[in-house]
């Protein structure tokens, strides 16, 4: 009987407590807002109607959603086993940075071969970004939170090193950034939107994530880390060989939302290609529980808040930064009410 309530506390309590937490968060904006003598009615409207008002806005949260949901499990297999990879911003840059070499070097071969070795260089630029915190976290005990913050500035750098320098377009008329990709490196649109084929990258990766941590002797393993690493090490379970793994496949999975964003949104790599969609991305799998649906759904939402942000800005003349305080407010909320649960627990 226990068993079944935890079950049923898994399934239906804790995403109505989300919700329910997250309903709150919105409302200690609305009493921010009311501070500032805005209405904090009026705000949400313009926030979903900017969002769902329109196809272009429907279409635009998806294409926000990406980018989040691919950095979100990129934080969230890692967290299964305890470990903080707050490196999906530098992960997605190393991905990019990958993938644009390869645009540009390999960029005379057919589509049908270049497509596919921009995706495996996207993979394996976000993989060599994770690895080094990986490594040191097995190596030497460096605590991973401190090693892949860090690295984010480092691998930040580097893009803004190369789109000035080795890289530079030299008919950009001095702007930093890359010469355009070929058309056989771009990746494809769809519905006479800017939703791309990453749309289809990040739902394969939920999935597989939701199946391999379900269904498999790695996903169990993981979680049996996760739930306690000392037990996990006197069974004989691998605890380093899984560090790497489980910080590798993470930072694969950002890198590949920035192979998406050059070789679709962008088509070119240059600064700001990101607008801290590492960073959010991690908030979204941490608001989600790092459960895979809930990483969906957090997503769209936080999406959601981002294109509505843009109409907050011109109907109302509030800062973009409102955006970024309702997002901070809904991950102080939602993880001060589990923290309060596990303390009463």
């Amino acid at each position: 009987m226990a068993s079944v309530a935890r079950l049923v506390d898994s399934r239906v309590l804790i995403p109505l407590r989300l919700l329910g937490l997250t309903a709150l968060a919105f409302v200690a904006v609305g009493a921010f807002l009311l501070l500032f003598g805005r209405n904090p009615i009026e705000a949400y409207g313009v926030i979903f109607k900017g969002a769902f008002g329109s196809g272009y806005g429907l279409s635009e949260v998806v294409v926000r959603a990406i980018p989040l949901m691919l950095c979100a499990v990129a934080t969230a297999i890692p967290a299964r086993m305890g470990l903080l990879n707050v490196g999906g911003e530098g992960q997605l840059h190393g991905g990019a940075m990958a993938a644009t070499w390869g645009a540009l070097t390999l960029g005379a071969l057919p589509r049908g071969a270049l497509l596919p070795g921009l995706v495996i260089l996207g993979l394996l630029g976000g993989a060599a970004a994770a690895f080094v915190p990986a490594f040191l976290r097995w190596a030497a005990g460096v605590n991973e939170t401190i090693s892949t913050l860090l690295l984010n500035y480092v691998i930040v750098l580097l893009v803004e090193y190369m789109v000035r320098g080795p890289w530079k377009d030299p008919m950009s008329y001095n702007w930093p950034f890359t010469p355009e990709f070929p058309e056989s490196a771009r990746l494809s649109f769809y519905w006479g939107t800017r939703i791309h084929a990453g749309l289809w990258f990040a739902l394969v990766a939920i999935t597989l994530f939701y199946l391999a941590l379900r269904r498999t002797r790695w996903g169990y393993e993981i979680r049996v880390i996760g739930d306690n690493p000392d037990a996990a090490a006197r069974a004989g379970i691998p605890l380093g060989r899984y560090v790497l793994l489980t910080m590798c496949v993470g930072g694969a999975l950002a890198g590949l939302a920035g192979m998406a964003e050059v070789c679709a949104i962008q088509s070119r790599l240059r600064p700001g290609i990101s607008t801290g969609f590492g960073y959010t991305g991690f908030l979204v799998s941490w608001l989600a529980l790092h459960h895979p649906l809930g990483i969906v759904v957090m997503a769209l939402l936080l999406g959601v808040l981002s294109v509505g942000g843009d109409m907050v800005q011109i109907s109302l003349g509030l800062p973009y930064a409102t955006v970024n305080i309702i997002m901070a407010l809904i991950f102080f909320v939602v993880l001060g009410g589990r923290f309060r649960k596990s303390r009463s627990g």
